[in-house]
C-alpha cells in the first residue's frame, strides 16, 4: 500500500495541531531503528502539525496511548526516519520541526 505524499500545500490546509497520521513500527534497522534496547519491539508514532505550516513526529514504545506520545514522546529527527514514516515533498519537509 503507498502512503500518501504530504505537501507544503496539505500542510497549510490542515488546522492547528491536527494530529495528521498514526502508525506502529518496529525498533529495528529495517523499520525505526531507535535504541539498541528492545531490537523489534513495537513503537507507536504520531505525526502532528504545529501551529503554524511546521510538523514534527513524536514515537515511543506501542503500549503508550497516542495522547501520550503526541505529548510526551521523543522527536523523530533522522531525516531518513521522518521520511520512512511519512512520505512527503521538499517543501513539507523543509517545514520539518527539529
Amino acid at each position: 500500500m503507498k502512503k500518501e505524499i504530504l505537501t507544503l500545500n496539505k500542510l497549510k490546509e490542515m488546522p492547528p495541531s491536527t494530529v495528521f497520521a498514526t502508525g506502529v513500527i518496529e525498533n529495528s534497522p529495517d523499520g525505526v531503528y531507535m535504541t539498541n534496547d528492545n531490537l523489534g519491539k513495537k513503537l507507536r508514532w504520531v505525526a502532528k502539525r504545529g501551529r503554524i505550516h511546521d510538523w514534527a513526529i513524536y514515537i515511543h514504545w506501542a503500549e503508550k496511548e497516542e495522547d501520550w506520545i503526541r505529548d510526551y514522546g521523543d522527536k523523530v529527527t533522522s531525516p531518513s526516519n521522518i521520511k520512512k514514516l511519512i512520505p512527503c515533498d521538499d517543501a513539507a519537509f523543509s517545514m520539518y520541526r527539529y
